[in-house]
């Protein structure tokens, strides 16, 4: 089945025309490091190996740094596949989209060393066409963000179309229709972390001064936010749905959880999960009473009519 990845080309997208016009997507971490021959089973195995090595090399990166650099690595190395779709900003308010076509290559005598060739589609995607959803998916502050939620979406794009309706194969929200303002909430909450309760223990994990723990990679999809205790001892894994939340959201952030504890926690760090939707129902309460990491939060939303 094919994914689509945005992958973003330097701050900025000041690498964007020179990967178009040499038909590839690159990143540049671990320059030194030829990955070819590299055949790691998965994303997991392939962090264990090389996160050691790039806090070696950094001295200054947090393991949970380390993991995000390592995660996107290994996804624009080995984890897109041949036949993905990929779309890169070109800093002009567009998109160049290509199919990927070959695998791993190494190129150490330039910038962005870790590459994969890619034809380009002769037309560029507009921002302005993408729904409200997509705009704020595509442009979170990470190198790689999955897209293949929005597949019918960008299909739709790609093919002139303007899509009436946005669809989402996510087990974990009861109603379809209202999927696409999950990303809304995600984004306001991100933004507004500095005015909600949990900004009183929890930082979103940053780097440079921006909240890259805004869609943290791991080894069983993407963690909506992931937060670090202001006295550093406590790993907050957080998981947002639109509307009502199914139970199996437990079962997801739980895999979250999971990862974070295996993979990023330093020792003697734990790690809490919060679910926030719009209402539970006697399904995830059940499933939570037995959980005592794990926290359930709600939202509220005010709309109001002001008459000029």
């Amino acid at each position: 089945m094919k994914s689509y990845y945005r992958v973003s080309q330097g701050r900025g997208a000041v690498h964007a025309e020179e990967a178009h016009a040499g038909g590839f997507i690159g990143v540049g971490w671990l320059p030194d490091t030829n990955l070819q021959g590299e055949s790691p089973a998965d994303f997991r195995e392939f962090g264990q190996k090389f996160v050691p090595l790039y806090m070696q090399k950094n001295e200054a990166k947090t393991r949970i740094g380390a993991g995000l650099a390592c995660g996107q690595l290994y996804t624009v190395s080995f984890g897109i596949k041949k036949g993905d779709v990929v779309l890169v900003q070109n800093g002009q308010g567009e998109y160049f989209v290509g199919e990927v076509t070959g695998g791993y290559e190494y190129y150490p005598d330039h910038k962005l060393t870790h590459r994969r060739p890619v034809t380009w589609y002769p037309e560029t995607l507009a921002r302005e066409l993408m729904s409200e959803a997509l705009k704020n998916s595509s442009g979170g502050v990470t190198t790689v963000i999955n897209l293949s939620k929005y597949a019918p979406e960008i299909e739709a794009l790609l093919e002139g179309k303007t899509p009436s309706v946005i669809t989402t194969n996510d087990e974990t929200i009861e109603d379809p229709s209202v999927f696409a303002l999950e990303k809304h909430l995600e984004d306001f909450l991100v933004k507004n972390w500095s005015t909600t309760t949990l900004a009183k223990n929890y930082d979103i994990f940053s780097e440079e001064g921006e909240a890259v723990g805004q869609q943290y990679p791991s080894d069983t999809g993407p963690i909506d936010i992931l937060a670090v205790s202001k006295d550093n001892k406590e790993l907050l894994v957080v998981e947002l749905k639109k509307g009502r939340a199914s139970d199996v959201v437990v079962g997801q952030i739980q895999r979250y959880m999971g990862y974070v504890q295996g993979e990023l926690a330093e020792p003697g760090q734990t790690v809490r999960g919060l679910i926030i939707a719009l209402e539970d129902d006697i399904k995830i309460q059940r499933a939570l009473s037995v959980c005592t990491n794990i926290d359930f939060y709600t939202y509220k939303i005010q709309f109001t009519l002001e008459k000029k």
